[in-house]
This record gives structure tokens, C-alpha cells and sequence, in this order.
């Protein structure tokens, strides 16, 4: 008889202890989509400066929308602030096109990502603009 009873509470603790993994699994689920919700952003700031110029100005973006400025139409598809606090890192997926460009065969004059700590790893090339990506937001 206590036998029996061994096995039931066995049994018990077997299903008792597969609900509580299930729950911590399911938890640390939930944090980590909400911490990626955190990190991704809903606008960019980004900085050109025009070379003739010699002007900075700033620039708020929707993210997924265009934007025009002066002859440039630049739009963010994606931006994400960088998990670590100590050497932050905002990153931005853009394309930018030059309405003054009439050459068919290009049809963006930037289309990647871009890094606020280190812009030269992709770099805009233009002429006339420079842009800085400054806010993910």
C-alpha cells in the first residue's frame, strides 16, 4: 500500500514541478519581448549637414515614413537603441534618394544601416549632404 502511495506523490511532484518550468519559461519570454519593445524605436533624429552651407539642421523621422529635404527624400525603416548602457549604440536602417539624381540605374544614393559611434562603417557619400544618425526614439 505505501508503495502505491509513493508513486501518486512522485507523480504529484513530477507534474507540480513541469508547471513551474513552464511558468519561468513563459516569464522569461514575456521580459525579453518587452525589453526588445524598449530597444526599438518609434522615430529617428538624424543631423545633415549641408557642405555649401556650411548648416546643421535636424531632422525628426516617423519610422516607415518619407520625409523630404531640400532635394533628398529619406526614409527609416528601423531603428534600435543598443543594450548596454555603458557605450550606447543607436542604429538605423535608411534609405535616402537624390531627386536631382536622373540616372535610372541608381535608384538610392544610401540604402543600409548606420551607426551613431562610427558613421564612416557605411557612409553616406554625397556631394552636397553629410547625415549624422544622433536619436532612436
Amino acid at each position: 500500500m505505501k508503495l502505491t502511495k509513493n508513486i501518486k506523490v512522485g507523480k504529484n511532484n513530477f507534474i507540480q514541478l513541469f508547471i513551474f518550468i513552464i511558468f519561468i519559461i513563459y516569464n522569461s519570454s514575456i521580459n525579453s519581448l518587452e525589453n526588445s519593445e524598449l530597444l526599438e524605436g518609434n522615430f529617428i533624429e538624424i543631423k545633415i549637414l549641408d557642405k555649401v552651407s556650411s548648416k546643421n539642421n535636424v531632422l525628426k523621422i516617423k519610422i516607415g515614413e518619407e520625409q523630404k529635404f531640400k532635394n533628398l527624400v529619406i526614409k527609416s525603416l528601423k531603428c534600435k537603441n543598443s543594450e548596454f548602457d555603458d557605450t550606447p549604440e543607436i542604429t538605423a536602417y535608411l534609405q535616402v534618394k537624390d531627386l536631382t539624381n536622373t540616372n535610372n540605374d541608381e535608384v538610392f544614393v544610401f540604402n543600409g544601416w548606420t551607426f551613431s559611434s562610427s558613421p564612416s562603417v557605411k557612409p553616406f557619400d554625397h556631394p552636397v549632404y553629410d547625415i549624422w544618425l544622433t536619436k532612436c526614439y
